[in-house]
């Protein structure tokens, strides 16, 4: 089984379906894990929920899937219902998923357990913080110090891998993959194949 994390889909169907006829993904036998924000500023959300669902794919979610079902944007029910039974991270023996990224001050048994309204959007929404989790007004331009790129403030065994962060493109970091390249902006759609440590990209259009 190979496991295939993938970055912000954010409703591009067409550049999903190039990326998994580009890693030759197997139903059945491999694994697909978005990392959140899987639907609204593309064209086909309806499309990419029905893809994800037909293949058994185990995303995180993100901020505008959440926004996605608050606003009751589903067009379908089914869809609602699948994504509100997705987590908001992921624990596996070695990987971690998370949309955005992960609290300074949380342990490895608070991952599994983020439900707290702040917790929540902190790991949907966070780019930078302080080294107490405190995080700036804005994101951008970049702040001044003390505030820095969360994961600089990680310290887990877990490789952390995440989107959210579409302007700071692709990150490769020992413990942290970051795969979120701009897709429905006109860039790349992005996946990691954990068991081959190999970036795969599809252009979008």
């Amino acid at each position: 089984m190979r496991r295939i994390f993938v970055g912000d889909i954010q409703g591009c169907r067409t550049e999903l379906d190039h990326l998994l006829e580009e890693v030759s993904f197997v139903e059945g036998a491999d694994v697909l894990y978005p990392v959140g924000d899987l639907v609204r500023k593309g064209p086909d959300s309806p499309g990419v929920l029905s893809r994800l669902m037909d293949i058994d794919a185990q995303p995180v979610l993100g901020n505008h899937d959440l926004r996605y079902l608050a606003r009751n944007e589903a067009v379908d029910s089914a869809h609602a219902r699948w994504l509100r039974a997705q987590p908001i991270v992921r624990v596996m023996d070695d990987v971690i998923m998370v949309h955005a990224g992960l609290h300074p001050l949380w342990s490895s048994a608070d991952y599994q357990n983020i439900a707290a309204e702040e917790d929540v959007q902190f790991a949907v929404s966070v780019r930078y913080c302080d080294s107490q989790g405190n995080r700036p007004e804005v994101d951008w331009p970049a702040p001044e110090l003390p505030f820095r790129p969360w994961y600089d403030f990680y310290e887990g065994s877990h490789r952390v891998v995440f989107g959210h962060w579409a302007r700071q493109g692709l990150v490769r970091k020992d413990k942290v993959i970051g795969l979120d390249t701009g897709c429905c902006y006109g860039k790349q759609l992005t996946a990691w194949i954990a068991e081959e440590d190999r970036i795969v990209q599809v252009a979008a259009g």
